[in-house]
């Protein structure tokens, strides 16, 4: 906003409000005002060969430097996109050891600061005097986005229902929107958590605009409204709460959780590592000071272990579970911590694939989509395959975007584009008609979230292929084409033939507790 030095008018009154929540504002954004990242890049390297991964993994062993992606240096290998922020003072000894090992990279953000504070222009009080209420086009705050919860519970009480499900390790609740109708004890229900990593904040947006679609269309669109009378939506805008209001208030880049070690000055655990599915196996740490820590024993974090209590009471009723996270644009089943196919992959792909082909049809934005191992890489200890272990059939990850031009970064003119979904009927999102659930799948026409509606099961079977490793549909539309399939190498399938032999087709409602 480029204000006269000399204000007349209605500029003239409304300076003193702008400088008033610039000043209230200062502390909350402290990171934009303390030249923290000064100097600092990202840069983008590919490595060419195993030689040059293995000198990559070499060089940031020692140095300190910070992986966008992947999280782990361990899952650095030939052909993997790395995207790393350098601080400054590494820069000068990382960039002349690439150049002499004839390591290419490519420069993303040349200086880190000024990129932060050039974002912080959209936080100006002219972009959130331009909307009334509630700006939905911006990021916010852990106490604006639970103040925004609380006006929720008073403005909607007949579909909205806020509580707590814990305290996280500083002592903050933990809260969750219960979306849906009070119409009956028993509903089937779908839940959703943003921003399990702090500085990824995209996601926490995206919550906050799945309510809003969801309230804002319920009178007037019949699907959306059959859907909430139906079905409950649990939704935690953010689940790491003390990691994200870290990442407001002194780092933008923080991702873990802000649990103390009694052994190390680092603090904090990774949260989607740190539960009690292949706890600390591959692609997660040991170590408390690498940023996919996966804690001292498994549920060590109260946020993941209320969380968990809470999904392990109510795994009947939820039949699908939702991470939103950033950045890769991908969209994410399990397993995460092996190579294999889950027993009701036909109808999980199947909804992936509507998905993914919804959002390029809406935007030409392409977002992948297969079994995390394969797509992104190996990690353990996930929310996701914890879902599904313990009985939720529809596990997903959501990678949103962007592809890594700016990262973690992803400025606030895109956050309308990047959730303002495809829409089916009269402002209905694609995330409330057709994301989790297949449009046509198993001979059985499903509409929408109809088969979480009805007690009718379809069932999938699963037929992988021994010969050439592409896990082909005995029940996918015509339109899918074989390679959309994921394909997995020979080395490291772990085919289900066995299992299948003796248990057959598995309904697309229910999942095997393992």
């Amino acid at each position: 906003m480029n204000l006269p030095v000399t204000p007349t008018g209605r500029r003239a009154a409304l300076l003193p409000l702008c400088l008033l929540v610039l000043k209230t504002w200062v502390p909350v954004h402290s990171y934009l005002y303390n030249n923290r990242y000064a100097g600092d890049q990202v840069i983008r390297l590919v490595p060419e060969s195993e030689r040059e991964a293995q000198a990559l993994n070499a060089i940031f062993h020692q140095l300190t430097v910070d992986l966008w992606q992947p999280s782990s240096i361990f899952h650095i290998s030939e052909g993997t996109v790395t995207d790393v922020h350098i601080p400054g003072n590494s820069s000068q000894i990382l960039l002349p050891y690439l150049q002499q090992a004839n390591i290419n990279y490519t420069i993303i953000i040349s200086d880190l600061q000024k990129a932060i504070e050039k974002q912080s222009h959209l936080r100006s009080c002219r972009n959130r005097r331009s909307v009334p209420g509630y700006n939905y086009e911006v990021y916010h705050s852990l106490e604006e986005i639970q103040s925004w919860m609380y006006r929720l519970n008073k403005t909607h009480s007949d579909l909205v229902h806020m509580f707590s499900v814990g305290k996280s390790y500083e002592g903050r609740p933990l809260f969750v929107l219960k979306l849906g109708k009070r119409s009956r004890p028993y509903k089937r229900a779908v839940w959703i958590d943003c921003g399990i990593h702090a500085r990824e904040w995209i996601g926490p947006a995206f919550c906050q605009w799945f309510v809003k679609e969801a309230l804002q269309t319920y009178q007037s669109d019949p699907a959306m409204r059959r859907m909430l009378n139906q079905l409950y939506f649990y939704i935690m805008p953010v689940f790491n709460v003390d990691g994200y209001h870290f990442s407001w208030t002194h780092d933008r880049f923080w991702r873990k959780t802000r649990s103390k070690n009694s052994q190390f000055r680092c603090h904090g655990v990774d949260a989607n590592r740190n539960w009690k599915v292949k706890w600390c196996d591959e692609g997660a740490s040991f170590h408390p000071c690498d940023d996919t820590y996966c804690g001292p024993f498994p549920e060590s974090e109260p946020e993941v272990k209320a969380v968990a209590h809470f999904l392990r009471k109510r795994r009947k009723q939820i039949k699908a579970y939702l991470s939103f996270h950033a950045y890769a644009q991908m969209l994410l089943y399990p397993y995460s911590y092996k190579y294999a196919t889950i027993p009701n992959f036909s109808c999980v792909e199947s909804a992936a694939y509507n998905a993914v082909n919804a959002l390029q049809s809406a935007y030409g934005i392409r977002y992948r989509y297969g079994p995390a191992s394969s797509t992104l890489y190996v990690s353990s200890g996930s929310s996701m395959d914890w879902a599904y272990k313990n009985g939720i059939p529809y596990a997903f990850a959501f990678e949103l975007r962007d592809t890594g031009h700016f990262g973690f970064l992803l400025p606030e003119t895109l956050i309308k584009p990047t959730l303002n979904l495809p829409q089916t009927s009269k402002g209905t999102s694609v995330i409330g008609q057709r994301f989790l659930i297949p449009m046509d799948t198993c001979n059985v026409h499903i509409y929408n979230w109809n088969h979480l509606l009805y007690k009718k099961k379809s069932v999938c079977s699963l037929t992988p292929s021994p010969v050439d490793y592409i896990h082909r549909l005995s029940c996918h539309t015509s339109t899918t084409k074989s390679s959309m399939l994921p394909v997995y190498p020979a080395k490291k399938l772990v085919s289900h033939e066995k299992k299948r032999s003796t248990e057959g087709s598995l309904p697309c409602l229910e999942a095997t507790y393992m």
